[in-house]
């Protein structure tokens, strides 16, 4: 594996296998420990760090809670949240079996943003009674990262803890997604010479990252957008729409497309797929020229990428094993550290576009076809992405 501290390539990719073995080895016990950040090594240290001294600290904060942020850790602290709905790509495996996926969530923001986050799994599926739980536990962490929250109640869950906490919350599986596509669809076409206002963009997939990657492309210009759920294309005609759907219909489609794939992908230059459905060959052979195509979906992306490539002129997939790996951890924990260096209330739009207009620039001086966003272990990605984030903060005066 390639060193942290030097600039690797996308197309550097892994094909190693990895066994069982080395998996479950690396798991026992946990992958996360909580180190002192002041040693005790003496009766001296021990009455500084706890009693009698730490009675002092204590009482500064509870005559002014605003010194918390500097005399403990909790201002720098992000919680990892989950209820276990939507796990990866295992669905509705309950809290405890999701505390796994939290523990590594919680690793790649210490080891990628240099923050502290502790994994809080929760054993409800009910939205007040996570908003409750996180309320009342809001004094112990600066802010919120939500992961593999099943939609639709994963927007309304969001939207909640936006207003009831007074720190950034973010569901990463919406928008770390959303923001890594955009900035992976910037650096294709900068690598085609392309404009994404000219250009029509096939979503495949309406759930919580299909709808947070059209609103972020609708956001920065996308000319049209054409989202497909289970049922076919997304249009303003079709029957029994939840209400989110209901408001993209109204601002996707402009080409007043109806049916299902074959309809969506005929012509189209850009294919995202967010599904895990499959794409037969034949429908990306009838894309435009110099197609797009992200397939997404892990562990089997909706098509073999040398598939694809028969056809498109940029391939991306979410895997590691493949070239133009398009991975959240190329954003949250640039855009948490921006967050919390900015002091920031909450994680706005503007922050977003920056954050993918960060990524883009990490790699700008060496995209390819088979590099259109940094490699998930470039070490200048979540500097560059918390500074523009900081910036944005400020901009958009939450900072």
């Amino acid at each position: 594996m390639t060193a942290l501290n030097e600039h690797p390539r996308t197309a550097d990719v892994s094909t190693e296998p990895v066994t069982d073995e080395e998996i479950f080895a690396a798991h026992e016990g946990g992958k996360l420990g909580i180190a002192v950040t002041k040693p005790l090594a003496d009766p001296r240290s021990l009455a500084i760090a706890y009693t009698p001294g730490v009675a002092k600290v204590s009482r500064a904060i509870a005559e002014d809670a605003s010194l918390a942020a500097r005399y403990t850790w909790a201002s720098r602290l992000v919680a990892v949240v989950s209820d276990g709905t939507a796990v990866l790509g295992l669905g509705d495996i309950g809290a405890s079996a999701s505390l796994p996926v939290m523990e590594g969530k919680a690793a790649l923001f210490k080891t990628f943003g240099g923050l502290d986050s502790i994994p809080l799994v929760l054993d409800t599926t009910d939205v007040d009674e996570i908003v409750e739980t996180l309320v009342r536990l809001r004094p112990s962490f600066g802010a919120v990262n939500l992961e593999d929250v099943s939609a639709p109640r994963c927007f309304e869950l969001e939207e909640r803890l936006i207003e009831a906490l007074d720190c950034p919350v973010m569901h990463d599986d919406q928008h770390g997604t959303a923001i890594v596509l955009l900035a992976a669809l910037r650096g294709a076409n900068k690598v085609l010479d392309k404009d994404i206002a000219g250009q029509r963009v096939v979503i495949a997939g309406a759930g919580a990252a299909g709808i947070a990657c059209a609103k972020i492309l609708l956001a920065a210009g996308a000319g049209d957008i054409t989202l497909l759920d289970s049922r076919g294309i997304i249009h303003s005609g079709r029957d029994n729409l939840n209400p989110i759907k209901a408001r993209l219909a109204e601002v996707t489609n402009t080409s007043g497309l109806r049916g299902g794939q074959a309809e969506a992908l005929r012509g189209a230059d850009v294919f995202v797929g967010l599904s895990a459905g499959t794409v037969p060959e034949e429908l990306v052979a009838t894309m435009g020229p110099d197609a797009i195509v992200f397939a997404l979906s892990n562990p089997d992306p909706e098509i073999h990428p040398e598939v694809a490539a028969r056809h498109a002129a940029i391939v991306a997939t979410g895997r590691s094993d493949f070239p133009n790996q398009i991975n959240n951890v190329l954003a949250f924990p640039g855009i948490f550290r921006g967050a919390l260096d900015s002091g920031a209330r909450r994680i706005t739009e503007r922050m977003k576009l920056a954050a993918a207009d960060a990524i883009v620039a990490v790699a700008e001086d060496d995209l390819a076809a088979d590099r259109i966003v940094p490699s998930a272990l470039d070490p200048r990605v979540a500097p560059e992405v918390a500074a523009a984030v900081a910036r944005a903060a400020k901009e958009d005066g939450v900072a």
